[in-house]
């Protein structure tokens, strides 16, 4: 599995941006998809999660009604829109594929930077 990710970038507080994790060598459709970010000297976070038909979507509180995850499983990509951006939301952005929204581990991209200030 090759996850990699892209659209991270410089934006202004209160602005937006849409993240892209394009996967291949593996049966998209079967993974279940999360995001996590990583800011510096912080431990990884837990940013969302959709279920390999789309079907569920959970958030943590952080990012609730600002973030919506989203997968187009024909073009084998996973999206996070972020609106209402925030400096606390400056990180490394990752996504992850398992086998099931309950399970742990799976396969990583490399990520991509998002930074949120004036």
């Amino acid at each position: 599995v090759q996850l990699v990710e892209s659209g991270g970038g410089l934006v202004q507080p209160g602005g937006s941006l849409r993240l892209s994790c394009a996967a291949s060598r593996c049966t998209f459709s079967s993974y279940a998809m999360f995001w996590y970010r990583q800011a510096p000297g912080k431990e990884r976070e837990w940013v969302a999660v959709i279920s390999s038909d789309g079907g569920i979507t959970n958030y943590p509180n952080s990012v609730k009604g600002r973030f919506t995850i989203s997968r187009d499983n024909a073009k084998n990509t996973v999206y996070l829109q972020m609106n209402r951006l925030k400096p606390e939301d400056t990180a490394v952005y990752s996504c992850n594929a398992r086998d099931s929204i309950y399970v742990s581990g799976g396969y990583w991209g490399q990520g991509t930077q998002v930074t949120v200030s004036s």
